[in-house]
């Protein structure tokens, strides 16, 4: 458990601008950042950061949230866990007690395949440069390709030895690592989320084995530097009759290989600056551009590229240069490559290495300052790319350059952005030699069709509890009220001993409702009332941090929702990077500040006069009923609460007057 005031310190601390910055690229938007939204499919930037808030928003797909709900949705922990997360971050200590067997349990599956697989990487390191078989073997093998100590530490590689003596699934069990999580326990249903890192195979006996036996290991970082998963290779003496030389961690709730890029964790600082990401192929081309001094470099770990992976890159960086093997395969992968990027709003480059290289062989045959100068001279975009390569050979067919056209305008017409279509339109006229009336045709044509064959994609939709309207509509606003204001001041009162005494906007709330003898009729607004009303008086606090930040999901969901002014953070978002914004509150919500001693009781008595009007209501019901009109007793007794009644919904409805309605 983490004490109180050390989760305090930790959110203090956090800052939504750093924790955001450190997976997606943000730019200046007013008194706020904007960026590539990390949690959906975002070609325009729709992630909002508010400095002035702390806190962040996608006005795309409504996630979002402080930096620990933030940290807590990018890399799936649980919220003490991105609370650790935070404070490692920010240098914090926590002092905890040694967790118990139960406790371990309830931090989770993805949490303890994470923490195994953190202890898998120290055992395969430990291997390779600790034991004789992993000098002779797995250490020989990097060194013989060329790599230095520095960037072997640098990516963490390791040695799985095949030794009856030496057994990772051993030493697991010894270390008190459960079985579930060694193994990978498939589910049926869907795959991806099986339970268990597969770091070792069960036999028909029962008993473990390493799956990664005989391989030198890659360790795969999430962008945040977590383990998710392993890529092995067998050695080149082993790999006669070998059908698969890599084999990579399964599918699981905490690795897939299409959502994952090698490199990508000590790539994403190189990549931000020089606004550019290399692509590559595999672990060793990564490796080998790092020791070249190239680091703005990820690998898609030998899979056809993913829009997922693109996704990744994205949101550190809109230009991209793929390098390909200078072979006829390298050639063909480059064909579906390039459209994924381009459809995902790249900026999209190509470079071929010479016939018989890939980006490792390349590096071990020049100088760094060789290759550095080659990707600067032989990057080029992709009509220039498919000119050369799609008639080379074949101009004496006499339909090339109809294909060639049409090749090319099926590209052009999968970019989303109309401006950079039309600049590539008058680009490729020039490089093609072609009238550019008749490559934009084909370009129009090809987008025609692909609106014709796309599937129209619905729109996950949620109401608004506000605008749901009615009794509930109003004590959403009430709970809006709470979580944007429930600290601030609403009045002063004198207590028993005659002294004045400040009463808060909660405290002003609860007391209110009680003196009609009414409750908020929602359990989760009930308990964020009663958690503004006990903190309300503590030093430094702030309800709607407080709530934005809470352990509870629903509590933080909806804190998201009501808390924030999202129509003003929207058209905060809409502004012109060039228009300069307040710093602080706008207008809009200063104003209301200052009327919250019109608003709050204008709030309630709405809120008391809608239950007034469904009590009076279900009185008329009940008065209709034939055994009701029977009973004399009962039908005089509910006369007289309607009247009552009736009179308290005149005196309501003054109070009221025109109903406030928060937006």
């Amino acid at each position: 458990m983490i004490d109180r005031i050390t989760v305090d310190k930790i959110l203090d601390a956090a800052n939504i601008v750093d924790v955001v910055s450190d997976f997606v690229t943000l730019k200046r938007a007013g008194a706020n950042l904007k960026g590539l939204c990390p949690f959906h499919d975002d070609r325009t930037p729709s992630f909002m950061v508010s400095p002035a808030r702390n806190y962040c928003k996608c006005f795309a797909c409504g996630e979002g949230g402080s930096p620990v709900g933030f940290i807590m949705k990018h890399e799936q922990l649980s919220y003490p866990d991105a609370l650790r997360y935070l404070a490692k971050k920010y240098g914090i200590k926590i002092e905890e007690k040694e967790l118990t067997q139960e406790e371990i349990q309830s931090r989770g599956d993805r949490e303890s395949m994470f923490i195994l697989n953190e202890w898998a990487r120290d055992w395969f390191k430990k291997q390779l440069w600790d034991t004789p078989d992993g000098k002779a073997i797995g250490l020989a093998y990097f060194r013989n390709r060329g790599f230095r100590d520095d960037i072997l530490e640098k990516f963490q590689v390791g040695y799985c030895p095949n030794s009856k003596k030496v057994s990772l699934s051993e030493d697991a069990l010894k270390e008190g690592y459960q079985e579930r999580y060694l193994v990978n326990n498939q589910n049926e249903m869907e795959p991806r989320l099986s339970v268990g890192t597969g770091l070792s195979l069960k036999r028909d006996d029962g008993s473990l084995r390493d799956r990664f036996f005989g391989r030198v290991m890659w360790p795969i970082f999430t962008a945040s530097g977590r383990v998710a998963g392993f890529g092995g290779r067998v050695l080149d003496a082993a790999t006669k009759g070998v059908a698969i030389k890599y084999q990579n961690s399964p599918e699981s709730i905490i690795y897939s290989k299409r959502k994952e890029l090698f490199g990508l964790f000590q790539a994403r600082q190189a990549i931000r600056k020089a606004d550019l990401c290399y692509l590559v192929e595999g672990y060793t081309d990564v490796m080998a551009m790092h020791q070249q001094g190239i680091e703005n470099v990820v690998s898609s770990s030998g899979t056809a590229l993913t829009a997922e992976q693109i996704h990744l890159i994205h949101r550190i960086t809109d230009n991209i240069t793929v390098i390909f093997d200078g072979d006829d395969a390298g050639i063909h992968a480059s064909e579906r490559g390039i459209d994924m990027l381009l459809s995902q709003g790249m900026n999209v480059k190509l470079l071929l290495l010479p016939d018989g290289e890939d980006p490792d062989s390349f590096a071990r045959n020049h100088s760094a300052t060789e290759y550095q100068q080659y990707l600067q001279d032989n990057q080029v975009d992709f009509i220039t790319f498919k000119a050369s390569h799609a008639l080379d050979g074949k101009k004496d067919e006499p339909d090339a350059e109809e294909r060639l056209i049409h090749n090319v305008a099926e590209s052009i017409a999968i970019i989303p952005d109309e401006i950079k279509r039309t600049l590539y339109i008058r680009y490729a006229s020039l490089q093609l030699n072609m009238p550019e009336r008749l490559i934009e045709r084909a370009v129009n044509a090809q987008r025609d069709k692909n609106q014709a064959n796309a599937q129209e994609r619905k729109e996950n939709t949620t109401v608004s509890p506000i605008a749901q309207g009615g009794i509930k509509g109003i004590e959403a606003s009430i709970a809006q009220m709470i979580i944007r204001h429930g600290e601030k001041v609403m009045c002063y009162i004198d207590d028993e001993n005659g002294k004045e005494v400040p009463l808060t906007v909660a405290e002003y709330i609860s007391l209110s409702l009680k003196d009609d003898d009414i409750q908020l009729q929602s359990p989760i607004y009930r308990q964020i009332l009663d958690e503004a009303i006990e903190r309300s008086h503590t030093p430094n606090f702030r309800a709607e941090q407080y709530f934005i930040s809470h352990p509870k999901e629903e509590i933080r969901n909806l804190a998201l929702e009501l808390g924030p002014d999202i129509v003003a953070l929207s058209k905060m978002f809409n502004t012109p990077a060039t228009t300069t914004l307040p710093d602080q509150k706008d207008e809009k919500e200063a104003d209301s500040d200052e009327r919250l001693d019109e608003i709050v009781p204008s709030l309630i008595a709405s809120y008391k006069l809608g239950i007034v009007q469904k009590a009076l209501q279900d009185i008329i019901e009940q008065m209709k009923r034939p055994e009701v009109k029977e009973d004399r007793e009962r039908y005089h007794q509910l006369m007289s609460e309607f009247n009552e009644k009736s009179k308290l919904v005149k005196e309501l409805a003054k109070i009221c007057g025109a109903r406030v309605v928060l937006k």
